[in-house]
């Protein structure tokens, strides 16, 4: 079966585009090539921008609450695609039809925020600040907003971004990842049976060249990203030092600690999910377990045993538990830095190098694996892996625990299992980290609270979705206003002024 073009989303239609480059797109359970992505010019780029400026235009202007209504249509349209978007997550991703059925559902809760905009957006009014003198407040859209997306979660994270940029009055140009594209069509096809004027919502195909001149086009006013650590900081700089407004999501090394009073039972089943789940193709997923005093042995042991039940093979097929990692290259690293660890000491307790699948056998898979006695030295601690890989270091008490977590250049995400209400307060007050579970362990906040991290997983003010997702779509106004009476004299001076 011949590969299927996979174009731009230009001005409500599928484009083209100019550029005659194509890269192709694979079902990593198989390696069959299935699409052939058309890749962008940066004058495809600026076609984008320019129907979003227009686009935005007229959509700022539209009364919230017909916004609103197509946000509330939006997000029955999604609802009702749910199987249809899991199956092209899966088929290019390569996840499982439940964990992509649940990442469309987490992307879900934030359209649903997002229809709650006309309570978030109210302004605030002070009467009376001084004589004949009242102060209010509101906020504006910025313009055009560019979203560049990872390969990990292409629906979930585009439905971080949109909606509430959307919602809010801005028009919005998707880069998403060249690996898994195709998801990215369908929502901006549903964003227009919603209701969403042609231009809101456009999607540009290609590489760093595309996402260079979005960067440093004038006519964008806001970038959000989220991917890798090095990629982050250097949008950052790029489109701030532009005058740009930049959130970026970088990278994660997130550590689960494991108190010797936890429900080791309880801990272990929430680690080998939390490690394994979505082929640890998540920058939540739970890397490194720390393993505090003399629960090291026993944890391990009931972690060999859950990686022993993980069910490896085509995320499309009834009963698999993992699937694929996403290229050819991406198992090779993975493996590589398993073969690395053993080298500096680590003891594999579980090896998931070498699987192969049974009527898959050109798929690009692992299996999971757990090292033991990692050192914080190891190049299997300090990398974000991006695969099935659970590091367990081993720690004396909390306090070691705690330090080894701060010293990480990364704080998105942590979680501690214990029974203790005084060592989970501690736990989260110390630690340098910017999202805490507690027996939980990928603690990604619900639609109504923000996402994101400290110190190297995060450039930029603001967290995403939430609160912070508003403040970053948007920018205040402050307006102090007096009406004299006819014939009512106001006296001005050359002091400053004052009540």
């Amino acid at each position: 079966m011949a590969a299927q073009e996979i174009a731009h989303w230009i001005n409500g239609e599928t484009d083209a585009g100019t550029g005659t480059g194509r890269q192709a797109v694979y079902n990593p359970a198989t390696g069959e090539q299935t699409g052939s992505l058309v890749l962008a010019e940066p004058a495809d780029a600026d076609r984008a921008v320019a129907t979003a400026r227009r686009a935005f235009e007229t959509w700022s202007n539209v009364p919230l609450s017909k916004r609103i209504s197509v946000l509330f249509s939006f997000r029955e349209k999604v609802k009702a695609h749910t199987d249809e978007l899991a199956r092209v997550i899966t088929a290019e991703h390569g996840k499982t039809l439940p964990d992509a059925a649940g990442e469309v559902a987490r992307g879900l809760e934030v359209i649903e925020y997002a229809c709650a905009l006309p309570e978030t957006l109210k302004g605030d009014y002070s009467e009376q600040v001084s004589s004949g003198i009242d102060v209010f407040s509101f906020r504006q859209p910025l313009g055009v907003v560019a979203a560049i997306t990872p390969f990990n979660f292409p629906v979930m994270v585009p439905l971080w971004m949109s909606p509430i940029a959307i919602a809010t009055g801005n028009a919005v140009v998707l880069k998403p990842s060249e690996r898994d594209p195709s998801a990215s069509l369908l929502l901006a096809k549903l964003w227009q049976e919603a209701g969403l004027p042609d231009g809101g919502f456009n999607v540009v195909n290609g590489g760093r060249d595309v996402v260079e001149r979005l960067l440093e086009h004038d006519d964008v006013d806001a970038v959000s990203f989220v991917g890798s650590t090095p990629v982050a900081r250097s949008i950052y700089e790029k489109a701030s030092s532009r005058g740009k407004r930049v959130q970026a999501l970088g990278g994660a090394k997130n550590h689960a600690v494991v108190l010797p009073d936890s429900d080791l039972d309880l801990a272990a089943d929430h680690l080998a999910a939390a490690a394994f789940g979505s082929t640890g193709e998540r920058c939540m997923a739970v890397s490194v377990a720390v393993a505090v005093g003399d629960v090291g042995d026993e944890l391990v042991a009931k972690l060999k045993e859950r990686a022993a039940d993980v069910v490896v093979g085509d995320g499309a097929e009834d009963g698999t538990g993992m699937g694929p990692l996403i290229t050819p290259e991406a198992k090779e690293r993975v493996e590589s830095i398993v073969a690395g660890a053993e080298a500096e000491g680590a003891v594999l307790a579980v090896d998931g190098r070498g699987l192969v699948v049974e009527g898959r056998e050109g798929g690009f898979f692992t299996g999971p694996s757990v090292l033991d006695h990692v050192s914080t030295e190891a190049e299997a601690y300090k990398q974000e892996i991006f695969g099935p890989v659970l590091a367990v270091v081993r720690v004396k008490d909390l306090d070691e625990a705690i330090e080894v977590i701060n010293n990480n250049p990364y704080g998105n995400g942590t979680a501690i299992f214990t029974g203790s209400g005084a060592a989970a307060r501690e736990f989260q007050r110390r630690v340098t980290v910017g999202m805490i579970g507690v027996n939980v362990p990928i603690p990604v906040p619900a639609a109504q609270h923000s996402f994101g991290g400290w110190k190297d997983s995060l450039f930029g003010e603001h967290h995403i979705y939430g609160p912070d997702g508003v403040a970053f779509y948007t920018r205040g106004k402050v307006v102090t206003q007096r009406w004299p009476k006819e014939n009512d004299p106001v006296e001005a001076s050359l002091n400053f002024p004052t009540n």
